[in-house]
């Protein structure tokens, strides 16, 4: 199907007679937005060279013909772009027709917006008189038209049906693939107890969004409180999201299951790890043997570098140095992680790291080493910038150089 592509394509195709689903993608909010705007360029402009038309203001504008009577000999002023039309007289006549025509709802949600005070207002008695549920198709329009500044009365009236609705309607849109209409969707449900804390704990630990994983976080945790099982915290704290793993992690307080977050203490993201710490303390432990203990097996553990660096002391800055030198990337990244959580870093253990075969390593030592720059020899970093080198190793260099210039980075012949 081929759909209007420029601003007011869609427009121009209806006033020369083509159908409405022709015209545009009546599925997509973005479609009706522009067919709205389209239409009012049509009085400024004439139509393309390839279609030799007169400019539509001269068959359609002021004073505008009647609704429902011909505009030019075989011609009507389609519906559609009626209820578009720059002349705010023209809208609000148009209006009352959409009762017969409910496919040009959209529209009527659009006129709820109006800038225009009379055409606003109409638009408003007939959009209440359309039934709730059958506002639902036309989610992802109003919630992206609520943004504007007479835009909330369609919100007010889509939510009072969701609230108040079947829950089917409900759980429909929370796969709706705008992401507003998502987020509304599921606070809705929520607030509705439509979701049981199992599937709650599986949409956060499933969802991409970071502000739908941590509602439904929360709310599957809040439902812990009285008492839900504690498969829950099962689900939460498996989750690849580490905001979600965090707030699983911090349950297991509540939960009476303490000891359960030493398995977090080197996991790969820094807010589990913090929480994990947090729990073992509530619960009268000290987390520093752990990680002590856990870094004399950094394979098994990679993370625990880092978490040793985040709790420990100067005294761990030796342990940390050590590892460097470790044959797997992931615990030559935390260990430098460590070290700078130490405020222990120094050019002679992170400079050889610049020539690091992993990247990830070499980004690590870099971003240690930026307090430092100024204190780097120019002609070293400069051998690091040649076409020969990896690139991870180039870019280091490069920015090491511009840190070092805007230091005052002592010259080198």
């Amino acid at each position: 199907m081929e759909h209007g592509d420029s601003h007011g394509g869609a427009a121009e195709q209806l006033a020369l007679g083509m159908p409405l689903h022709k015209a545009l993608d009546t599925t997509s909010a973005a479609a009706w937005v522009a067919l709205d705007a389209g239409a009012r360029e049509l009085d400024r402009s004439a139509w393309s060279p390839l279609r030799p038309e007169p400019p539509v203001r001269r068959r359609w504008l002021s004073p505008p013909p009647p609704l429902g009577r011909p505009s030019a000999p075989g011609r009507r002023i389609p519906l559609a772009l009626a209820l578009c039309h720059p002349d705010g007289r023209v809208r609000e006549a148009a209006l009352d027709s959409v009762r017969d025509a409910p496919e040009l709802r959209p529209l009527l949600v659009l006129r709820c917006a109006d800038w225009a005070g009379p055409v606003r207002e109409r638009a408003r008695v007939v959009l209440a008189e359309v039934p709730g549920r059958e506002l639902v198709p036309l989610a992802g329009l109003i919630l992206r038209l609520a943004r504007r500044a007479q835009g909330g009365f369609a919100r007010t009236l889509l939510e009072s049906s969701l609230r108040e609705g079947p829950p089917a309607d409900v759980e429909a849109l929370m796969a709706d693939p705008d992401r507003t209409t998502r987020r509304l969707a599921h606070r809705i449900a929520v607030d509705r107890r439509l979701l049981n804390p199992m599937t709650l704990a599986a949409i956060a630990a499933s969802e991409g969004d970071v502000t739908l994983q941590d509602l439904c976080a929360d709310a599957a945790l809040a439902a812990l409180r009285d008492g839900t099982v504690p498969a829950v915290v099962d689900r939460l704290v498996a989750a690849r999201s580490p905001r979600v793993r965090a707030a699983g992690v911090t349950a297991l307080r509540g939960a009476g299951r303490h000891r359960e977050a030493e398995a977090f203490l080197a996991d790969r993201s820094p807010v589990v790890r913090a929480c994990a710490r947090y729990v073992l303390r509530q619960a009268g432990a000290d987390p520093l043997p752990h990680y002590r203990t856990l870094c004399t097996e950094p394979a098994a553990h990679p993370g625990a570098a880092a978490g040793l660096g985040e709790c420990g002391t100067r005294a761990d800055a030796d342990t940390l140095r050590t590892l460097l030198a470790h044959p797997l990337p992931a615990v030559r990244v935390n260990a430098v992680t460590g070290l700078r959580a130490l405020d222990a870093v120094t050019l002679a253990c992170v400079s050889p790291l610049l020539d690091d075969p992993a990247p990830a390593v070499v980004r690590a030592a870099t971003l240690a080493a930026l307090p430092d720059a100024g204190r780097f020899e120019e002609h070293w970093l400069r051998e690091r910038t040649a076409p020969e080198r990896p690139r991870a190793t180039r870019v280091a260099a490069e920015r090491l150089l511009r840190a070092r210039a805007r230091r005052g980075g002592r010259p080198t012949g």
